[in-house]
């Protein structure tokens, strides 16, 4: 009987389709890890460089900051006074809807990217920029904002404008996607641009899409009178920062 049995078992072959598809999965298997493997050291680096670059640019700023105390305690020594560089950097909020609205004013505030009530951007300080910020000054307020609120902008209501589309800034692939041309890796490399307004500001704050407020904690005082009247627009100076930590 074992024969017999043995006779009748066929040998078994694997067929040549299925041989070839093992090997053909075995090597996209190994292709995947590989490049797994690879990205992830990549990372790494990366990671490590955006890290050294967020530790620079703090030291740059304490420097700065130090700097400035002790050209302020120098002059004051000497019985003068220290006049600090102007700003370079404004941010502009909008506070006033659309009701009776001017074209001409409507037009210049999408051009700062103030489409809707709250809305805040940042504008460098230049001739041109100016006059379009006077010509719409009864509808928003402005000022020189801190590093502090400029991080908290970025950090918690950043977004960034992809393809026209808004798209949240969860990870720093991102930025570097959109800004890597141009030396801009991570979100701390976007925030000391756009703090310094360096080289690429132009490029850095188009790539911000414009940020999307809630009404500050305590509400305004007068929309319809100026700051320097104990209302709210106009220029705020310093001051713009107290508010923007309200609405964040």
């Amino acid at each position: 009987m074992s024969q017999k049995k043995q006779q009748m078992q066929v040998e078994q072959k694997v067929p040549e389709n299925v041989a070839k598809k093992t090997v053909r999965d075995t090597k996209l298997r190994e292709a995947v890890a590989k490049r797994r493997t690879e990205r992830l050291a990549a990372n790494k680096t990366r990671r490590s460089q955006w890290e050294k670059n967020g530790q620079a640019y703090e030291a740059e700023y304490k420097a700065t900051e130090k700097s400035l105390v002790d050209n302020i305690r120098k002059a004051k020594s000497e019985g003068g006074f220290y006049v600090p560089a102007e700003a370079k950097l404004i941010l502009v909020v909008r506070i006033r809807g659309i009701n009776t609205l001017n074209p001409q004013v409507r037009q210049t505030l999408r051009l700062l990217k103030l489409r809707q009530l709250h809305n805040a951007a940042f504008v460098r300080v230049n001739k041109a920029t100016i006059e379009m910020i006077r010509k719409v000054e009864p509808y928003v307020t402005y000022g020189y904002p801190s590093r502090t609120v400029i991080k908290n902008l970025v950090y918690k209501r950043g977004y960034a404008k992809v393809n026209g589309q808004r798209i949240p800034i969860t990870n720093n692939n991102v930025v570097e996607q959109q800004l890597g041309k141009f030396g801009i890796h991570c979100v701390e490399d976007l925030i000391h641009e756009i703090t310094t307004v360096g080289p690429h500001f132009k490029e850095a704050n188009r790539f911000l899409w414009a940020f999307k407020l809630r009404g500050p904690r305590g509400g305004f005082i007068a929309k319809r009178r100026s700051f320097i009247n104990q209302g709210d627009w106009g220029n705020r100076e310093d001051l713009i920062n107290d508010l923007v930590k309200r609405m964040i």
